[in-house]
């Protein structure tokens, strides 16, 4: 468990180190001009992110969960993939990558990198280290309740970015993951 403790603490570092980054960017993009969209979904968001990083090592230690070292490993390396491809979005997007939904008018989509294959491939990354990061560690109740609730939140959000893509939200011309 000592171990699984520190793969979450590390995930949980590595989100820490998005905040900066998204917030670095923010700036960024502020001083273009950009304009937040989708507040609203944004609180919900973090919270159930942070419920799951919370919840995975919660579970189990309550449920005496056993690691199953078939299950665990190809989990991990699941893990490994994503944050991977989340990191190759954050490069590809540079400083239009951000945590929200934050948009400078004007600007051509991207359609390099993982956004060449997919319109969305950061939430690719995002449900699969949902379901991999409890897996790890036979966590299923989180991996389950996450996915399902982190699938009414991505249906939000996509439905936000989608808008802001193709202009709804005034004078957009782009979206950061």
């Amino acid at each position: 468990m000592d171990w699984y403790a520190l793969l979450v603490a590390a995930v949980a570092a590595e989100r820490v180190g998005e905040l900066v980054v998204a917030r670095r960017n923010e700036r960024r993009s502020r001083a273009r001009g950009a304009i937040e969209a989708g507040r609203g979904h944004y609180p919900a968001m973090v919270a159930l992110h942070t419920a799951l990083l919370l919840g995975c090592p919660a579970e189990v230690w309550l449920a005496d969960r056993p690691f199953v070292p078939a299950l665990g490993w190809s989990m991990l390396a699941v893990l490994a993939g994503a944050q991977a491809l989340r990191w190759w979005c954050i490069a590809t997007l540079g400083f239009r990558w951000n945590t929200r939904v934050i948009v400078v008018p004007g600007l051509p989509l991207v359609a390099r990198g993982p956004y060449r294959v997919l319109r969305h491939p950061n939430y690719v990354a995002v449900v699969a280290e949902g379901v991999a990061l409890p897996l790890v560690h036979t966590a299923w109740v989180t991996a389950v309740a996450f996915t399902l609730a982190n699938a009414a939140v991505l249906t939000v959000r996509i439905r936000c970015e989608n808008r802001a893509l193709a202009g709804v939200v005034p004078s957009f011309g782009s979206v950061p993951a």
